[in-house]
């Protein structure tokens, strides 16, 4: 898309601040006026949400407008007791409270209630034991002698139950599920304002993992579904793991019901199987699909999906993707692991070409990989990737053929991955090549990519990215094909600049790519509604043959977000930095990137 005439784009910015600023500030209805006030005094912060939540009217009283004068007078009498219960909570047992029945006009009433809290409670004494089989756990014992209620502090409730929360939560994650509190006993003197506290808990027997049962897919071989758990046979029972193989057989596109249930009643010996009743999906797929993206422009695919090739679990899919910019075909086979979830051996075959303002280029694929899980959420792919490749990049026209082995490890960790608040990711990843191997050069590409997502207070986020990439070539330029160049700008680079626009030029003045790469972003996200965001953000970057010639182009703007089940709707209309006669432009991109 070329720049259009800043006068416009101005506007467009000026109508993107406008309809977020008004969506942020837009007034909520207004509600008819209540005939009963209550004002109370003496209070404030919590302590008086919790006096107004006590005091609150109840159904009936007022009727079409209309006070039910008999009703009120019995609802003051009750008003101390009510007020007095709901300041126990925050340690005081010893509140005066006066009540005043004031009758401004016909039909309206005002309840003046002055609380005076009087001295709090306070804690002289804390007993604190774990008994049972799991007395001798150093984590529950260190949470019991670091109890949130100690000596001379306020008789908070909320921290006591918050003490008490903790203590058994720890002992559900070691494997407690029968974890009680025999003895939990607050000892009040009123007349001393002191507080005595005696909690004893029970872990009961420590349960372990037993074996796991599925049902209701009887096409996939249990040994491929068990690839899914993420616990082993006779391991300390966790909800946490439990809930993971959950999301992974949720995840896995393969079922549409998914329910694991601990066998309680069948444990023996406090070692539980698990049952997994299982709803699966279609096992064949064929899915047309269409869209828009500022880099690709409009494009429509087809996708076919074999979820469970010789009824092993293998995977068969291929696609077909025609776009303003891109055309391909593509083909792949997936062999999964029976060793956990994400290990897998892969083989694809590819056919594509790509038009851009800067490059077009026809290439041939071959590509074989590894995956294998390291931990949780890390893995390392190794690969080779055997390619043909014809390409025009300014006034340059060639073609190679290379034979590209690679080692990528990368870990991703957020919270969500369709609409994360926090967490982050990274991308290290080695490839080249060598005549050697029957390739047209030599080269050595080292790129990393680091992603993170910060939560602020007042429902903000802190997005960041970076990615370089740097290249040692044993030949000239001209022999690097465009497909392993290095370009900026785009949705997901340096925004307010054409997608692949930026990079070294030629003596002609058109951009060839580069040998390095280095861009970075910062976003800063409001959110507001349910699924509505605005952002402003910050890019900058390029790609350069060397440290000496680097020029960082720079772009900023403001966006909406609209977020989906499928991921987020992303509006950006960025403005070039630094540059003379600087221009704006939209982006627009569907679902969460990092």
């Amino acid at each position: 898309m070329k720049p259009v005439h800043q006068r416009h784009i101005s506007y467009c910015m000026l109508l993107i601040v406008l309809i977020g600023i008004s969506l942020l500030l837009l007034p909520r209805p207004a509600s008819a006026a209540d005939p009963v006030e209550i004002i109370i005094i003496g209070v404030e912060d919590e302590i008086r949400e919790n006096v107004q939540a006590a005091l609150a009217l109840p159904p009936g009283l007022v009727r079409d407008g209309v006070v039910n004068l008999p009703w009120l007078e019995l609802f003051r009498e009750d008003v101390p007791q009510n007020v007095r219960e709901a300041l126990e909570p925050f340690g005081y047992y010893d509140a005066k409270v006066d009540t005043i029945l004031q009758n401004p006009a016909e039909n309206e009433y005002r309840l003046l209630v002055e609380v005076s809290p009087g001295t709090p409670v306070r804690v002289t004494d804390v007993s604190v034991r774990v008994i049972g089989s799991g007395a001798s756990e150093v984590a529950l014992q260190r949470i019991a002698n670091s109890f949130r209620l100690r000596k001379g502090d306020i008789l908070l409730h909320s921290s006591y139950e918050k003490g008490k929360g903790r203590l058994q939560s720890k002992a559900r994650e070691l494997g407690y599920l029968d974890a009680t509190f025999p003895v939990h006993e607050i000892e009040v003197s009123r007349a001393e304002a002191s507080a005595r506290i005696t909690l004893e808990m029970d872990t009961g027997p420590q349960y372990r993992f037993g074996e796991t049962l599925f049902t209701g897919a009887p096409q996939y071989p249990q040994r491929f579904l068990h690839r899914y758990v993420d616990y082993q046979s006779g391991e300390i029972f966790s909800e946490k793991k439990l809930g993971q193989t959950q999301i992974n057989l949720a995840s896995s596109d393969r079922f549409k019901g998914v329910l694991l249930t601990p066998e309680r009643e069948e444990a023996h010996d406090s070692i539980m199987p698990v049952l997994a009743q299982l709803t699966p999906l279609p096992r064949i797929r064929l899915r047309p699909g269409i869209g828009y993206g500022t880099d690709t422009g409009v494009r429509g695919t087809v996708r076919y999906k074999d979820v469970n090739l010789f009824h092993l679990g293998h995977e068969l899919n291929a696609e077909i993707n025609i776009s303003q910019r891109l055309q391909g075909i593509a083909a792949g086979y997936l062999a999964p692991s029976y060793r956990d979830v994400k290990s897998s051996l892969g083989l694809q075959v590819n056919f594509q070409r790509e038009d851009t303002n800067t490059y077009t280029n026809r290439l041939v694929s071959l590509e074989g990989t590894w995956n294998r899980t390291i931990q949780r959420d890390q893995l390392l792919t190794l690969y080779v990737k055997p390619q043909w490749e014809a390409y025009t990049v300014g006034d340059q026209k060639s073609t190679s053929i290379l034979v590209v082995p690679g080692i990528r490890f990368s870990q991703r960790n957020f919270d969500d991955l369709i609409r994360p608040r926090k967490g982050f990711s990274y991308t290290v990843e080695g490839r080249g090549t060598h005549q050697y191997l029957g390739s047209s050069t030599g080269l050595f590409q080292l790129i990393t990519e680091g992603n993170a997502v910060i939560p602020l207070p007042w429902r903000f986020s802190l997005i960041s990215r970076v990615m370089a990439g740097i290249t040692f070539q044993n030949e000239p330029l001209k022999d690097l094909p465009a497909s392993l160049r290095f370009f900026a700008g785009g949705d997901r680079s340096v925004r307010g600049y054409a997608y692949q626009s930026l990079g070294p030029k030629d003596a002609t003045g058109k951009v060839i790519g580069g040998k390095n790469l280095l861009t970075t972003s910062v976003e800063l996200d409001r959110y507001f509604f349910r699924n509505w965001a605005l952002a402003g953000f910050f890019d900058a970057g390029n790609a350069f043959d060397s440290p000496s010639h680097l020029r960082l182009y720079k772009g900023a703007g403001l966006g909406i977000r609209y977020f989906t089940p499928i991921g987020a709707l992303k509006l950006d209309l960025a403005r070039q930095i630094a540059v003379d006669n600087p221009a704006y432009r939209v982006h627009f991109s569907v679902g969460f990137e990092l």
